[in-house]
């Protein structure tokens, strides 16, 4: 079967039962954010993170927060597409000791990571992403960023539960070609954004997972021929549990896609072209041509990642539901793929 029935959920629901497992009424998609994780138990288990990505028009500034029951993490990423400068600067917290860290149970509530190299802030107020980071020593310069993410009130964003069994599941929430204004400081650099060609896209996650896991993410959210484009895919965790992550947006509005999506590529060599097609229509045929390569390792006993993070030009086509064709042509974008034993 190519399409899978996925039921749209459009009334408020709780991803977890009173024991802290899958709520069988929350497995489906919604096209606003209307899923209230409330996880509990699973002791080491949990897994919960808010991943804001910025595109500007010479950099991708990227924020992290993270916390899996044993240790949270925030990481800020900064590359500047034209020189390649790249740096990553990673805080892991055992236990999350310290940190004040609360991660909220809906999507766009307010979230706060302080320590002593990295403080952010991050608030929604009145269809806004106030987003404010700070660290004295960033690639042993000074960095301020000061962004406002703007959430046009008829856009629409995929939010997805993924059901593996009731006690192993994810909410994921994708949100896409969100206009962004304001400025990120490096040193004496300034890169100012402005909403009409810088977007931000929101990955929201919260779950409880297998201990082992693997998979791939493609997205890009650009404007293309005065559209706001956004793509969303996702391979490899989803198989076989009847739910996709697939979904394009125009202007606002999600396409969801119903299928499994088949990424091809030479993990030998990953900068090599990738093929991201729909496994078993021509739905989604594109082609990734990568620029940048990042691989980060962590290898922390028991807890184990690898994950290769790729910057590059997707090109190809899109078959949209009602029938039309999306064309796409040098869309800056980004994939990954990740392997995990947490």
């Amino acid at each position: 079967m190519s399409q899978h029935a996925e039921r749209e959920l459009t009334e408020l629901t709780r991803l977890c039962d009173k024991k802290g497992n899958l709520n069988p009424a929350a497995i489906g998609f919604a096209r606003k954010p209307i899923i209230d994780c409330n996880l509990s138990g699973h002791y080491l288990r949990k897994k919960k993170w808010n991943n804001w990505y910025i595109y500007g028009e010479e950099i991708l500034f990227s924020i992290k927060i993270l916390h899996f029951d044993y240790a949270a993490i925030c990481s800020v990423n900064f590359l500047e597409y034209e020189t390649q400068r790249f740096f990553e600067k990673t805080l892991i917290i055992p236990l999350g000791i310290g940190s004040k860290l609360k991660m909220p149970n809906r999507v766009l509530e307010p979230i706060q990571f302080k320590d002593d190299e990295v403080q952010i802030n991050i608030t929604y107020f009145q269809n806004q992403t106030f987003l404010k980071v700070t660290s004295d020593d960033f690639d042993s310069e000074p960095l301020l960023a000061e962004l406002t993410i703007h959430h046009p009130q008829e856009d629409e964003s995929l939010n997805v539960v993924v059901p593996w069994n009731r006690q192993t599941f994810q909410f994921t929430a994708k949100h896409h070609t969100l206009p962004v204004s304001g400025f990120v400081k490096l040193g004496y650099r300034h890169y100012h954004f402005n909403e009409e060609d810088c977007f931000g896209v929101l990955d929201f996650g919260r779950g409880v997972w297998p201990r082992e896991a693997r998979w791939n993410w493609a997205m890009a959210s650009q404007r293309i021929r005065n559209q706001r484009i956004g793509i969303n895919f996702g391979g490899q965790w989803t198989d076989g549990t009847g739910m996709t992550e697939n979904a394009v947006f125009v202007n606002g509005h999600m396409f969801k896609i119903h299928e499994d999506v088949v990424f091809n590529y030479d993990p030998a060599n990953f900068m090599k072209p990738w093929y991201i097609t729909s496994k078993f229509s021509d739905t989604i045929m594109l082609t990734f041509h990568p620029f940048f390569e990042h691989n980060s390792l962590m290898d922390a006993k028991f807890v184990k990642s690898s994950k290769q993070q790729l910057m590059g030009y997707y090109n190809g086509q899109i078959k949209l539901e009602d029938g039309s064709t999306l064309l796409i042509q040098q869309m800056l974008g980004y994939v990954d793929e990740q392997q995990a034993k947490w």
